[in-house]
């Protein structure tokens, strides 16, 4: 089953808010279905198994918590043979597990905010997954994806670190990640964008329609990745 890595050399970039939001929004879809979501979490700081402790949590979501680079490809593989998604938060670091996790990836999520010190740190990470994937001999998909923005700005300084990494033919992701209310409160209150009370937090729609998105631009990348390597 694919295995997708959220990654970044650097912290506050929007990774465990990312890592939640597709796996509660897998966990929706599927739940008719009993498609299963693995959660790992692999950095030390463990917000996203804080957030999978929490009341509302979708009950096909398995949380494997305190994961580290002693254990981390078993964990992976169990996952793997026992759920239909893996997902992977790791440490905002280079590291021995953050080097496992991308080599076992079906597909890199490389987090970016709109600032030029997240797009050098967003560079050294797509070279650590370039370098594994020269010590496996095998392509290891990755995309940009921009975290934090503006619903109704759209940043000059934005724009550019977007068509440098265009300009330098880097995949990144057609939609990002807006910073809105409603995922800052699944942080704090646990459960899901769906399950938020719209009378207590606002923007509920349009997280809903952001995270539904990210989950199908997701999937479109994997089935891509797939069908290539059939």
């Amino acid at each position: 089953m694919p295995t997708i890595v959220f990654a970044t050399s650097k912290g506050g970039a929007g990774k465990t808010t990312a890592t939640i939001i597709l796996a509660s929004e897998l966990a929706r879809q599927g739940e008719e279905k009993s498609i299963s979501i693995a959660l790992i979490d692999a950095d030390p700081n463990q917000h996203s198994a804080n957030w999978a402790k929490k009341e509302g949590v979708p009950h096909n979501i398995k949380l494997i918590k305190s994961t580290n680079e002693e254990n981390i490809l078993d964990d992976i593989e169990k996952a793997e043979s026992e759920s239909d998604f893996v997902l992977v938060d790791l440490e905002g670091t280079a590291s021995m597990a953050v080097a496992s996790a991308i080599s076992r990836a079906d597909l890199v999520i490389v987090l970016c905010q709109g600032s030029q010190d997240d797009a050098d740190e967003a560079v050294k990470t797509i070279k650590l997954i370039r370098n594994q994937s020269r010590v496996l001999n095998r392509d290891i998909p990755f995309s940009i994806l921009m975290t934090r923005t503006n619903a109704a700005i759209t940043p000059r300084n934005y724009s550019y670190i977007v068509n440098q990494f265009k300009d330098a033919g880097v995949d990144l992701f057609e939609c990002s990640l807006i910073d809105r209310e409603a995922f800052r409160a699944i942080r704090s209150f646990g459960g899901t964008v769906n399950s938020l009370n719209p009378k207590e937090v606002s923007g509920i729609e349009k997280a809903i329609d952001n995270a539904r998105a990210f989950a199908e631009e997701v999937k479109l990348k994997l089935k891509t990745t797939l069908v290539k390597e059939a």
